[in-house]
Formats: structure tokens, sequence, C-alpha cells
């Protein structure tokens, strides 16, 4: 029986004593509830009705038109609004392009900081899973975060006049719009398979870091497809060819996701730890420190292979492997009671949090140039 895996991603990934999060269609059910039953597995049902958890992720029926940092956005709004945050901020917010999606949608990247001369820089992304819909609220959110409070907040203003900060809003947008025109659930890219009927490639399995190894599928239609080869889409290509451009610039790579509250570093396609564990370690230790002090919500932290499971082919051990050796990767709130449908109130406390550790980070980074 197919189901839908939400933690771990997919089966191979599941390990003893585990818990494991799922959704079955409705006919399926009792069908599935019978199962565990037999097997004498423990079971919950977190999510009754999905469609209706769905429904109340928008916690106002009210749509604003227009643009609002603590709703979940469509794609056309957060266009509009890079143009917009850049236009009305120009002394600190750039916007480019870096490339095209599968179906031709620009990919726009915003430069956020105080121009300077021979700058280092971070590079962070939002939106490499299209469900993970709380992964693009915190890219916009950092953004209004810089250029509100440059100026009056000394960290803020410290990292903008000291680094640049390159914000990637949305990388798989294919995949986000379709999630909000056509199904919820869609994790992949949107682009074509030679030989399936199946679309879509999983981004975060199709980089050139111990690609298609462990922990990915070989077969089109799973949601953890690698691709054909490394690189294959137009999306993950456009990110990986930006960053080749700026290896002497980008000092550290932070890429978002949810859901499952962690905070990962490499390596993620081989349990082999990376040349700086001990100081990644640290580093996670007071930012996992930082985001608790606000609501006290507790993230745990790791290795990637050795905290939830192994897992090639991710940007977070590519871009380590290209010599970025700051490399994160972010799994937001919950910890499954809403898991892909978080509520549109958790939004702002969700990015406040994380706002605190993203700031610890980059002063380190600042502080540690190399």
């Amino acid at each position: 029986m197919q189901i839908d895996f939400w933690n771990p991603e997919t089966i191979t990934q599941v390990k003893p004593e585990m818990r494991v999060d799922f959704r079955v269609e409705a006919d399926k059910s009792s069908d599935v509830e019978s199962l565990l039953e037999q097997s004498g597995v423990e079971y919950e049902i977190l999510i009754d009705n999905l469609k209706t958890v769905l429904d109340a992720q928008f916690d106002s029926n009210v749509r604003a038109t227009g643009h609002d940092y603590e709703k979940y956005n469509n794609w056309e709004t957060i266009a509009a609004w890079t143009a917009d945050i850049a236009a009305q901020n120009a002394n600190l917010v750039s916007r480019t392009e870096i490339g095209t999606t599968f179906q031709g949608r620009p990919i726009y990247l915003l430069k956020v900081g105080k121009s300077g001369s021979n700058k280092k820089a971070i590079f962070m992304d939002c939106g490499f899973h299209a469900r993970e819909w709380i992964s693009p609220a915190f890219c916009q959110w950092f953004v209004k975060e810089a250029v509100s409070t440059y100026g009056s907040d000394t960290l803020m203003t410290r990292l903008l006049n000291n680094l640049d900060f390159y914000i990637l809003p949305v990388l798989n947008i294919d995949g986000y719009v379709y999630t909000w025109t056509n199904y919820r659930m869609w994790r992949k890219t949107r682009s074509t398979n030679s030989g399936s009927s199946c679309i879509g490639t999983d981004p975060n399995r199709n980089f050139n870091a111990g690609w298609c190894s462990a922990g990915a599928s070989k077969r089109p239609c799973d949601d953890t497809y690698c691709g054909s080869a490394p690189e294959s889409e137009k999306e993950t290509k456009a990110l990986a060819d930006f960053i080749r451009k700026n290896l002497s610039t980008i000092k550290a790579y932070l890429t978002i996701h949810s859901y499952s509250q962690m905070l990962l570093f490499p390596y993620s396609y081989t349990y082999s730890v990376p040349e700086n564990y001990a100081e990644l370690n640290t580093i996670s230790t007071t930012a996992v420190q930082e985001l608790a002090s606000l609501y006290g919500t507790k993230y745990t932290f790791g290795s990637g292979a050795s905290t939830i499971y192994l897992a090639a082919g991710g940007s977070d051990d590519w871009a380590y492997d290209q010599g970025i050796k700051y490399s994160f990767t972010f799994e937001l709130r919950d910890t499954g009671r809403y898991g892909f449908a978080l509520p549109e109130s958790q939004i702002k406390p969700t990015c406040e949090e994380t706002l605190k550790a993203v700031k610890y980070i980059a002063n380190y980074v600042l502080d540690h140039l190399y």
C-alpha cells in the first residue's frame, strides 16, 4: 500500500524505535489501522481529517490581497514582493535572477547588505520542498527584519555592514505553485522524466554529494527521486552555478526546511564526520539555545547521518564539499502535531526564534572568516 511519508522521508530511513509520521488516503485508513493493530505497532492519529487542518492553516478566511509576513503568500505575491522590497530599500537590497525553473519562471535572488568592497557573504535558501510552506515564510521574514531593524538593532546592523546575505526566497517555484493550485502535499520539482509518466525530482537529492548512494531513490515515481544525474534540475543547477561562481566570497550556507525542529550539519551522505565537526557542534549548541530562549522551542542538532538518517545528494553536504565550512540545514516547526500543515498563527513565533539562531550563526561566521 502506498503511503505518504512525512517524517522520515522514505521507508529506507525507518529505523527500530523510531517515531514515523505518515499520511494515508481516507479509504485506506481502516485497513492501515488493522495492519498496525495486527502487528502490535503503537500508533496515534495526529490529524484525523487533513483537509480540515489544511483549511485551518489559513487562520483567517479573509485573505489579504497583497503580501503579508504573517500569512502564507502564493508565488505571484512573493515574486512581486521581491521587486517591491528591493525598490523600497535600494540602499540595502538588490534583486537578480539566477536562472529559470523547468516551467520557465524566473528564480529570484535577493542580495541584502550595506554596499562595501570585498565583503564576504552568507547564502540562505528556502523552499526546496514545495509543501514546506513555513520555509519561504522565513526567508521573507529575514529580509523584513534586515531592512526594518538596520540602524536600530546592533547585531543586525553589524551583520549587514560587514556581510552580504544572498537570500533565495523559493528555489522550487514550480512545485510551490503546484501546492497552491493542484495538490498541497507535493514535494518535488515539476520536471518531466524520460521513460516515466511520473513527474519531478527531489531537489535535495540532486546535488553532487554522494549522489544517489543512500536515502535517495532511482525511481522517478518516488518522493526522494535523485534525478537522472546530479544537477539535472534547472533549479539545482542555477543554485550550484551561482555558488560556484561566488565561492571566494560565500563563507556560510544555510538551507531552510521543515519539519522536526532540528539543526543539522554535514555529513548526511556518509557517517564520517567533517573535519571541523567539533566547531559545528559547538556553534549548533549555542544556536539552539538562542532559538529556545524566546519560546522554549526545543531543537535537536548534530550531523545529518547520525542524527536522523543517511540521505545523499543534499545541498548542505555539497556546499560543504565546495569548501564552505559553515553549512547548516534548519528543520523548522513543528515535531508532527501539524507537520507540513503548520497554522499561520505559528509563522511569527517560528520566524522570530529562527532569526535568533541565524543571527547567532552569522555573527559567529563574521568573527571566524577564513
